[in-house]
């Protein structure tokens, strides 16, 4: 592999960098909107993010663009956005989720902001604890108690000694969510939640075990390689995942 396509996962993470260089740590979701209007190629946005984008482009003010003829608000796509956040705010998961919420606002409502919030807090966390579950841990610190999203990371995190490899991880997604949408947040947070501990001290596994659990495996794998990346360091992520670019 010797060339990169246009990605959400990795576009994301550039716009993050882009928003704080020309409007600094006090950006807001209006700033969001103007960059995405800008410079968001129109062929990686799904779901949520299109909706988004066609209502800003009808004129629609930034805080109300998600909620405009939007079914997918609870989707996936605010958590793949948490990466950016996270990279800028090392070992400060409350601030991670604050830029967080800011960003998924733009498109997202209930467990879709949720998820960019944990996860965004789960990366920054990751940075300086001790154990990958205590990462875990803290990123429910920042989102409210009893939601939804909440509730089912929970069960996830107490489910995971039963997760052996990818096939119990899809199993049990797929019992427990079933005619849930397969890029919905909560569904796809819990397989983040087990890739991450399939790894065994190994970045590669992580990332293996959590493509091979399908669903959105690029997303979910992205958000494990942050995770994993940012509490075991450079030198633990092999040759293979960085030479070729």
């Amino acid at each position: 592999m010797n060339a990169l396509p246009p990605d959400d996962d990795i576009i994301y993470t550039i716009l993050a960098l882009l928003i704080l260089e020309e409007y600094g740590a006090d950006f807001t979701t209006e700033n969001i909107a103007e960059i995405w209007l800008r410079l968001l190629p129109e062929s990686c946005v799904f779901t949520a993010e299109r909706w988004t984008l066609a209502n800003l482009k009808a004129g629609i003010p930034p805080l109300e663009a998600a909620s405009v003829r939007n079914p997918d608000t609870e989707l996936i796509g605010a958590s793949i956005r948490a990466d950016g956040w996270a990279y800028v705010n090392p070992r400060n998961p409350a601030r991670a989720a604050e830029f967080a919420h800011r960003d998924a606002y733009l498109s997202h409502r209930k467990s879709g902001i949720y998820s960019e919030m944990y996860f965004a807090a789960v990366i920054a966390a990751a940075f300086g604890t001790s154990t990958l579950e205590e990462a875990l841990q803290v990123g429910l610190r920042f989102i409210p108690r009893d939601c939804e999203f909440t509730r089912q990371v929970n069960w996830a995190l107490n489910f995971a000694p039963q997760i052996k490899n990818y096939r119990d991880a899809n199993q049990a997604v797929s019992d427990r969510f079933r005619g849930m949408h397969a890029v919905h947040a909560i569904n796809n947070a819990c397989l983040t939640i087990w890739g991450v501990f399939l790894c065994r001290g190994d970045f590669s596994a992580g990332i293996s075990q959590t493509v091979a659990m399908s669903y959105d495996n690029d997303c979910t794998a992205a958000t494990v390689g942050s995770i994993l990346g940012a509490f075991m360091g450079i030198d633990a992520v092999p040759e293979i995942w960085s030479k070729p670019w």
